[in-house]
């Protein structure tokens, strides 16, 4: 038996695994880590965003803040790609008309009023104040061309959320209306992804500058090293930010955040594993924030799979996902700070609905497989590295499962900054599993139902499916519950969707992580959302 992936983590483009590490191993691995030995539907008018954490109208109580990502953040924008932690620094640049508060709730920010005037249609109002940070105006025409340039960008994450392409229609210079072919109940919450700059700015594309009407502006920027200096922004038409200046950076070897950390060389580190959190618990300068969080993780199958491939079975699905010792992995290698699924969204989301849950049991893997007539089967899994926390562990310990039931993983890396979105297209290689995050950022179960479950063949033309996911049954009743008004008939039709994509068996095993931040107590307010992420304006630092 050869490992080709250390223990601590992968940073190759390509590792391959054969064999795999058997549960001892885990549990034996565990006790290394616990010796402390690795880090490693209307809404109304306000008077702007407001802060949940006391900030001053006046604004400025000054001091710098360093944040430390684990993921390099390409863009200031987000058409392509969202992850969790990018939403802090993205929309402290750049606004939308609504957000998603630390309830989960929408609430307006560059919409004065976002009102659902009949069925199909929302109308929208301006607030009267706001403007970039040059002081030009916000208009109608920026919120159209970023609505058009968000659908045309290819394999959009944010555009594949919507039902439908949002009509935009100018009513004056501060209003316009959205209007739909079938009614979208959630348009306000969906809104909130939609980033507005200025539209001669703007492409069909993630933007590497350019201005923004949030509470910072950028200073200096590098794309390639994920390197940002953030300064408040002076002429901001809301409460201007408490902080002077942000300086975020990228570092993907955990046990390098947490050494800048606990050295003061930054104050903030996000998405650690449980090991460096239970690490930094001890340190009495640093404080670990812990929420429940939004984040779906799973092992998807490629629903591209030919009619004759075992895959192709939801039987050879299920019966995979039972060679899974999930308890194991929990308890050993995420130190307990991960809920296994219950349903196919996180359990946070408004509208989830239990649907079962996930059960090891070799002998009925064995049995299943053998009844399919499957034997020998060998298989490829795909993540980009850093996906989420200890990935390359958990994906090394899931090789020696599935060898436990006569199947052979080969694990391939992508890494961070390559063309995961060419893999995941099926355009660099094939590939049969997908270990990967799908963030929420609105708070309903029905955005990943729709993102994930709700393809259609014209979709899958263009490979803007999720995966070759094209169920049309299911597929219409998404769609019949993202026009219903009342609550709990939509919800209703959600259970019965979810009911249906449980049935399908969809991934060989999903989990939600808790969302686990550190920062320095310096860093004295900082409102970590269930979406792990928070609002820079409002943070304090101490000293």
């Amino acid at each position: 038996m050869t490992h080709n992936i250390p223990m601590g983590g992968t940073s190759g483009a390509e590792v391959v695994a054969e064999g795999g590490v058997s549960r001892r191993s885990i549990l034996q691995l565990a006790a290394f880590l616990g010796a402390g030995t690795l880090l490693g539907p209307t809404l109304v008018a306000c008077a702007g965003p407001q802060s949940t954490s006391g900030g001053s109208a006046s604004g400025g109580t000054g001091g710098k803040l360093s944040i430390t990502l684990n993921r390099n953040l390409v863009s200031l924008d987000n058409k392509l790609n969202q992850y969790d932690a990018a939403v802090t620094v993205q929309r402290a640049v750049r606004q939308a008309l609504t957000r998603i508060g630390l309830d989960l709730k929408p609430e307006l920010v560059l919409a004065k009023s976002f009102k659902q005037t009949s069925p199909t249609v929302w109308t929208v109002a301006l607030r009267d104040d706001i403007h970039y940070s040059d002081k030009s105006p916000v208009t109608v025409a920026d919120v159209e061309t970023a609505i058009k340039l968000y659908f045309q960008v290819k394999a959009g994450y944010v555009a594949s959320q919507f039902p439908e392409q949002p009509t935009f229609t100018k009513v004056d210079d501060k209003s316009f209306t959205l209007t739909t072919t079938k009614p979208v109940v959630t348009l306000n919450s969906l809104m909130s992804n939609i980033l507005i700059t200025p539209a001669a700015a703007n492409k069909a594309e993630e933007l590497r500058d350019g201005l923004g009407s949030g509470p910072f502006t950028v200073a200096a920027a590098d794309s390639g090293t994920g390197t940002y200096r953030l300064v408040r922004n002076e002429n901001y038409w809301g409460e201007k930010a408490l902080l002077d200046e942000v300086n975020v950076s990228y570092q993907e070897e955990e046990g390098a955040r947490v050494i800048a950390l606990t050295s003061g060389q930054t104050d903030v580190i996000d998405t650690i594993t449980p090991e460096s959190a239970a690490s930094l618990k001890s340190n009495k300068d640093i404080e670990v924030l812990q929420t429940k969080g939004t984040r779906l993780i799973h092992l998807f199958y490629n629903f591209r799979k030919p009619a004759g491939h075992p895959l192709s079975k939801a039987t050879v699905r299920e019966a995979l996902s039972h060679a899974i010792d999930h308890d194991a992995l929990i308890k050993s290698l995420m130190a307990g700070q991960v809920t296994s699924a219950e349903g196919v969204v996180p359990s946070t989301l408004e509208g989830f609905a239990q649907t079962g849950t996930y059960t090891f049991d070799v002998a009925k893997a064995k049995s299943m497989l053998a009844a399919e007539g499957v034997s020998g089967l060998k298989l490829r899994a795909i993540w980009e590295d850093s996906e989420f926390a200890g990935a390359a562990r958990v994906m090394e310990a899931i090789v020696g499962m599935l060898a436990d039931v006569g199947v052979a993983l080969e694990l391939k890396q992508i890494p961070k900054g390559g063309d995961i979105n060419a893999w995941r297209r099926g355009e660099a290689g094939d590939w049969d599993i997908l270990a990967n995050g799908y963030g929420n950022q609105t708070g309903l179960a029905i955005t990943n139902l729709q993102g994930q479950y709700g393809g259609t063949a014209a979709k899958e033309k263009t490979r803007d499916t999720y995966h070759g996911f094209v169920h049309p049954e299911v597929t219409s009743l998404l769609d019949a519950a993202s026009q219903n008004p009342d609550v709990a008939a939509r919800n209703a039709q959600l259970k019965d969707a979810q009911e249906k994509i449980w049935a399908l068996w969809p991934a060989m095993w999903a989990w939600t992580p808790n969302n686990l931040l550190a920062r320095r107590k310096r860093v004295t307010t900082l409102d970590l959302s269930p979406g792990n992420f928070y609002d820079l304006s409002t943070v304090k630092v101490s000293g």
